[in-house]
């Protein structure tokens, strides 16, 4: 007759299993946030080559950022959905696998040379992001203890942060490097990327990922109004300006750094300074990740946009070496907005998840407009002044930390 200290060592023996379960799914999962990390930086890198290629004002090479998270807007409900019917590890297959056809997509508008099929292109592989987004952050908060997603979901972050760090690096060497811009330049890379999505869709296919009941799908549609939660609908709004303001800044990065009065740089060179930009945010995500441990989120999230607001107005208001490196600087302190504001909205939506973390990914459209009013404002007032753009979206972020802990008390 087995006693209870066996009882005990049974059960512990079964808790170490699914922590190292869980443990393993983190690692895949943060994987997954490189990968996605990587392509999507990788847009500010084709911005300006784009631009160069085939001759565009600031407008309408903004069109890129515009279909890219244009499809986070459509996509996004009908990826909830999807995640709802087949679950979140066979989400993130399709998502993949999405992505890949997208950058396949790149070697026909290059072949073409038909800068309407590279807009298509964008859409189609932010898709596939879209339908990544939707299954992977969730499931990564929900990976642990409700009172430490906002910091779990900050170490997955910096895995995507180091994805936007080595992404203009190399896609500067590969793509702003050549001596002509000749469009053909993306095919290679992307034919590249396109074999690596799909070699990690067929390992998510086949690893064993733990089921999260109180997230997992259950094949059928969750009840309740999603918008009835203040927090969640206050948040996606939250969402929508910081992906619009910190694409903003990143998508005229390299132009910015061109301009004489700033750094007269090359392309290339511009271009490879916009990995600092995105390092910037995968320092500050690490950081934040054992900060908000001991700090409330809330308060982290106000300071952090009161110093983007800081360091925007002195890029604004000077030149040279201050201008550059304080617009570098709002990297770092973008870092931890994106993984606090979506905790923050979603908690508590149980059963509604998915649905909570479809509207928020669909309020990354934030990335298609705030960049193109940029553009019009760069084209009609200059590039240094249309960094005010992006500063209105941190004021209101900085409003959202300050009311969101009063929001989401009463939404539980």
């Amino acid at each position: 007759m087995a006693g209870p200290t066996a009882g005990n060592s049974t059960a512990k023996a079964a808790e170490g299993q699914e922590q190292g379960t869980q443990t393993f799914a983190f690692i895949a999962m943060t994987c997954l946030f490189f990968f996605w990390g990587f392509i999507t930086v990788l847009n500010d890198i084709l911005i300006p080559f784009l631009k160069e290629s085939f001759d565009l004002n600031y407008t309408q090479a903004m069109l890129v950022q515009f279909c890219f998270f244009g499809a986070y807007f459509i996509v996004s409900p009908f990826a909830g959905r999807l995640i709802d019917k087949v679950g979140y590890q066979q989400g993130i297959v399709l998502g993949l696998l999405t992505t890949a056809a997208g950058c396949i997509l790149f070697y026909p508008s290059a072949s073409f040379h038909m800068y309407g099929l590279f807009l298509f292109a964008f859409f189609v592989l932010a898709s596939g992001i879209t339908i990544l987004q939707v299954a992977a952050n969730p499931y990564v908060a929900a990976l642990g203890p409700e009172k430490t997603a906002a910091s779990r979901l900050n170490l997955a972050q910096a895995a995507n942060s180091l994805g936007t760090t080595v992404g203009p690096i190399i896609g500067a060497s590969l793509i702003l490097g050549v001596v002509a811009a000749d469009a053909s330049a993306v095919q290679g890379p992307y034919l590249m990327i396109a074999g690596l999505l799909i070699a990690a869709a067929l390992v998510f296919r086949n690893i064993k990922l733990p089921k999260l009941a109180h997230v997992e799908a259950t094949g059928e549609e969750s009840d309740g109004n999603i918008w009835e939660h203040r927090s969640l609908v206050l948040g996606a709004l939250a969402i929508f300006l910081y992906v619009g303001g910190e694409v903003s800044i990143g998508s005229f990065l390299v132009n910015y750094f061109s301009e004489s009065s700033i750094a007269g740089m090359s392309t290339a060179d511009a271009g490879e300074m916009v990995a600092y930009y995105w390092g910037a945010a995968m320092i500050g995500r690490l950081v934040g990740a054992v900060l908000m441990n001991y700090v409330a989120a809330t308060k982290y999230l106000a300071v952090n946009a009161l110093i983007a607001i800081i360091m925007i107005i002195v890029s604004m208001n000077s030149t040279g070496d201050v201008a550059m490196w304080s617009i570098l600087a709002v990297g770092f302190f973008n870092s931890i907005m994106f993984p606090t504001i979506f905790t923050l909205a979603v908690k508590g939506l149980g059963s509604m998840t998915s649905k909570g973390s479809g509207l928020v990914c669909q309020a990354i459209v934030g990335g298609a407009l705030i960049p193109l009013v940029q553009g019009v404002a760069a084209d009609s007032i200059g590039i240094q002044l249309s960094f005010i753009v992006p500063m209105l979206c941190y004021i209101y972020i900085g409003w959202y930390a300050l009311n969101g802990a009063e929001v989401n008390a009463a939404d539980s």
